[in-house]
C-alpha cells in the first residue's frame, strides 16, 4: 500500500496533467478537422495547438536547465556534509524531469478544462 502511495506522489510532481493527453487530444481532433475544411487556412485551434506545444517545451527546457543548476550548486556542500553523490544525482535528475514536464501538463489540464466546456 505505502508503494502505491509513493508512486502516486511521484506521478503528480509531473506527469499527472498527462493522464489527460488522449481526452484532449479526442477533443480537440474534430475542431482542428473542421478547420481544416475551411479556406481560410490554419485556424485558431490549430495555432492555439502549435503554439502552446512551442512554449510549453521551451518553459520546460528552461525549467529543467534552471533546477540543474541549483542542483550543481548544492551538489559539493551535501557530499561534503556526508550525502550520497548517487542519490543527490539521482535527486537532481528527478526534480529536472518533473520541472521539465511541469509547464506542458499544465497546459493539458487547461486544455481539457476549456474543450471538455465547450463541447458541453
Amino acid at each position: 500500500m505505502l508503494k502505491a502511495t509513493v508512486g502516486a506522489a511521484r506521478l503528480a510532481g509531473g506527469a499527472q496533467g498527462f493522464m489527460l493527453a488522449p481526452m484532449v487530444v479526442a477533443l480537440r481532433l474534430p475542431i482542428m478537422a473542421a478547420e481544416s475544411q475551411s479556406e481560410m487556412g490554419w485556424g485558431s485551434e490549430t495555432l492555439r495547438a502549435i503554439s502552446e506545444k512551442t512554449a510549453a517545451t521551451m518553459e520546460g527546457a528552461l525549467a529543467a536547465q534552471l533546477s540543474l543548476i541549483g542542483s550543481t550548486l548544492n551538489f559539493w556542500p551535501q557530499v561534503l556534509a556526508g550525502r550520497s553523490p548517487t542519490a543527490l544525482t539521482q535527486l537532481a535528475l528527478e526534480r529536472a524531469m518533473g520541472a521539465a514536464l511541469r509547464p506542458a501538463g499544465r497546459r493539458v489540464k487547461a486544455n481539457f478544462r476549456r474543450l471538455s466546456c465547450r463541447s458541453i
